[in-house]
């Protein structure tokens, strides 16, 4: 993420309970992992699913660590594209 500017050294995963009390008026999963296992969000809440491939999937079999890396880097630049592509702001349904 370095690489492409993104500082996420202080960043961490959260637990959907520590998110409770806060309004979502979208929520983007992009894995299948993730839509398969979504809670459900309290609400009116806009679920869109956008799957890209499993980085560490793709990378098990690598032999080399840049090979490794090429699958992560190639994924994070089409979230990114993804991302910058979604019309800003979003208007819920």
């Amino acid at each position: 993420m370095a690489e492409a500017g993104v500082d996420i050294r202080n960043q961490q995963s959260q637990h959907i309970d520590d998110l409770s009390g806060i309004p979502f008026d979208f929520v983007i999963t992009v894995c299948d992992h993730a839509a398969e296992r979504c809670p459900v969000f309290p609400g009116e809440v806009a679920v869109i699913h956008r799957p890209f491939d499993d980085p560490p999937s793709l990378a098990a079999d690598a032999e080399t660590e840049e090979d490794a890396l090429r699958h992560y880097r190639r994924v994070r630049d089409e979230i990114r594209d993804y991302a910058e592509s979604l019309p800003g702001p979003l208007e819920p349904a």
